[in-house]
């Protein structure tokens, strides 16, 4: 089987959820049996050569800028896929569609759907045209709607509900056009079937390939701190870190507790949130993230806007913190609250319900070996790429 896969850029080094997505996907299809040809845009922190081979998998990696975020104002795409189309990058999806050997061509995310029209019009009219599959990271259109009313400045609501209507109608349009959809949540898919009821789909939750700790006690010995991982590179993860330290902060500072966000981020909203800060600590890009998560007694998913599957709730998992969040935070992992996690309805919530918590390590114990078991058999890679092998091979 020969496979296409278009997505938004060479998902190494996987240093956010949606880099650990692809990359896992696109290792489990090679795995599976499949030759994987990638398009994508090169990365200035990555190792691959645009050409790059491996057993299974071809780099085509464009060494193009991303286009302006705000050139798209002026585009009808959305600007996640305005900036992936680029003259490099249509020039080499335009020589591979003429090699006609593809048995299928996956859209990997919303911001892979500026190549739709290129592979319709190249295909119009043939009956060998490959099969086609949208693999959503979200349900875009709901999500993205979410994001623009939670702006509280008017001008930039404005901006961010056009940009979402505009990635409304890409999701649509790949939906339409594509002859297979997966979703990464139940959730997801529900609404997606909502829209269209008739067109083949199926969950494709990620799987958990990291560091798995066999057993973690707990104690009085750790630093009295609760971790945040995350990205904060999208406007939402900005957006819900500064939302939840405005609130927590000064509640850690009373109780002599720690807070401490880890993760990349531009280094000017760090430092504005540095200078606001009293119990929290901000550590920008690290190498590692197991070293802060052994030193924590909770981790904490504060995301009140851009929810869904979250990644980071598999590596809090698996290494053994015990998981407090808001509701509906996140979905498609099968943790309960009060037995394997602990949800809250606000930021306020959150904050005072991890303090009370903090000193309690019997509780702390329980929380996350019941976690581990609950997900212990439940996100596997190689099952991944088996489901989107199936999906090109049997329409």
């Amino acid at each position: 089987m020969r496979c296409l896969w278009v997505t938004m850029a060479d998902p190494e080094p996987r240093h956010n959820g949606q880099y650990v997505y692809s990359g896992g996907l696109i290792d489990s299809l090679a795995a599976a049996g499949s030759h994987v040809e990638v398009l994508g845009l090169s990365r200035s922190e990555g190792a691959r050569a645009d050409g790059a081979r491996s057993s299974k998998v071809v780099w085509w990696l464009p060494e193009d800028s991303p286009h302006s975020r705000w050139g798209s104002l002026a585009s009808t795409l959305p600007n996640i896929a305005y900036r992936c189309r680029t003259s490099g990058m249509r020039r080499m999806l335009a020589k591979l569609l003429r090699r006609d050997d593809w048995d299928g061509i996956v859209f990997d995310g919303i911001s892979a759907g500026w190549a739709l029209p290129a592979v319709l019009d190249h295909y119009a009219g043939r009956r060998d045209r490959p099969r086609l599959i949208y693999v959503s990271h979200n349900h875009e259109g709901s999500l993205r709607s979410q994001i623009a009313e939670s702006q509280p400045l008017f001008l930039k609501r404005q901006a961010v509900r056009l940009d979402a209507l505009k990635v409304s109608r890409l999701e649509r349009e790949l939906v339409d056009a594509v002859d297979f959809v997966t979703a990464i949540t139940q959730e997801d898919l529900a609404l997606y079937r909502r829209e269209a009821m008739d067109k083949p789909m199926d969950v494709l939750t990620p799987g958990y390939c990291g560091r798995r700790v066999g057993e973690r006690r707990l104690s009085a010995a750790l630093p009295r701190r609760a971790v945040i991982v995350g990205s904060y590179d999208w406007i939402a993860k900005r957006m819900n870190l500064a939302e939840f330290v405005a609130v927590a902060d000064p509640l850690f500072a009373e109780a002599g507790a720690e807070l401490q966000a880890v993760g990349s981020g531009d280094e000017a909203f760090l430092e504005q949130l540095r200078r606001q800060c009293l119990a929290t600590h901000f550590t920008g890009t690290v190498p590692d993230i197991a070293p802060y998560l052994d030193q924590a007694r909770i981790a904490i998913v504060p995301e009140r806007s851009g929810g869904g599957f979250k990644l980071k709730v598999l590596e809090y998992v698996f290494n053994r913190v015990p998981v407090f969040a808001l509701a509906g935070s996140f979905a498609g992992v099968p943790l309960r609250h009060n037995e394997s996690a602990m949800l809250f309805s606000d930021h306020a919530a959150l904050a005072h319900g991890v303090l009370e918590a903090i000193d309690d390590v019997d509780r702390l114990n329980r929380l996350q070996e019941r976690a581990w078991a609950a997900c212990a058999n439940r996100f596997d890679w190689p099952s991944r790429g088996r489901q989107i092998v199936s999906a090109i091979a049997n329409p």
